[in-house]
């Protein structure tokens, strides 16, 4: 584990893996760099990864009060890191790829620092009233009781939220995972916060000028291709993409292919421009 510290502050830990281009992983709601050591150490192979705690998980501090922008800047602090290292290279930034809510975090990152590419992973931003109105309920929800201190009640809104069954949360509660999940509840408003009620930064988006891919899981609601395939839309130049067979906990090895193939695409690309 290495650390670095945000402008804030803030304490940011992470773990380096591979060689090559610099990737820095954005992790959803509930997920630490625990959860996304399987997707590091695939894409590992290809990158130099750099597989960190959002601030309040794992081994990374926090700093009150939150603001998205507080998140934007913990991963400048990792480009730094790796503008230290010499990887970035030209034309300079890092590739950055988020999962879920992280992908609203990471493209939102994008929008405003120096990034190599942007990879969106199943951003799950509404299309339609409905979508919207659930998530106002939510959001209004989830306040409530992290203001009321209810944890563990924040962890299982949630869990209803993304549409878990009863029986399946029941059996979350026996495991070792769930102690840990609601110590880290409190973060749940900040993914919230980056997708802002789930609407699509429109205006925001505009402004992103790194080449993107967004991708969708074909064996996933149709409302996590539907968002996704909006939100590359709303990306100037981004190119959407679905992968066959896969569900929202996509496979590492699937994309950690989709992934490599589009950045050695651009840096192909650059070097017939160059040439």
């Amino acid at each position: 584990m290495e650390t670095t510290t945000s402008a804030d502050g803030t304490t940011i830990a992470f773990d380096r893996l591979g060689a090559g281009t610099p990737l820095i992983l954005v992790a959803g709601a509930t997920s630490d760099r625990q959860g996304s050591a399987r997707h590091a150490e695939a894409l590992a192979r290809h990158f130099t990864v750099y597989n960190y705690d959002r601030r309040g998980r794992g081994d990374s501090t926090d700093t009150q009060p939150f603001a998205v922008d507080r998140e934007i800047e913990d991963i400048a602090a990792l480009l730094d890191v790796a503008n230290a290292a010499g990887t970035t290279g030209s034309p300079g930034g890092a590739v950055v790829v988020g999962f879920s809510s992280g992908a609203a975090l990471a493209a939102r990152a994008a929008a405003k620092l120096p990034t190599r590419a942007l990879i969106m992973w199943e951003p799950p931003f509404a299309v339609d009233d409905a979508g919207l109105a659930r998530a106002r309920d939510y959001t209004d929800a989830l306040t409530a009781r992290l203001e009321a201190g209810e944890r563990d009640g924040a962890f299982e809104l949630f869990l209803r939220y993304v549409g878990m069954p009863d029986e399946a949360i029941a059996g979350m509660r026996q495991s070792p995972y769930w102690p840990g999940a609601v110590r880290i509840a409190p973060t749940l408003a900040y993914d919230n916060a980056a997708l802002a009620g789930s609407v699509i930064p429109t205006e925001l988006f505009a402004r992103i000028a790194t080449p993107t891919l967004v991708l969708g899981g074909g064996a996933s609601p149709a409302f996590l291709q539907a968002g996704p395939r909006a939100a590359a839309d709303a990306i100037p130049g981004a190119r959407f993409a679905i992968l066959d067979g896969q569900t929202h906990d996509v496979d590492p090895e699937m994309l950690t292919t989709a992934v490599h193939e589009f950045v050695a695409g651009l840096a192909s690309h650059a070097g017939t421009v160059a040439g």
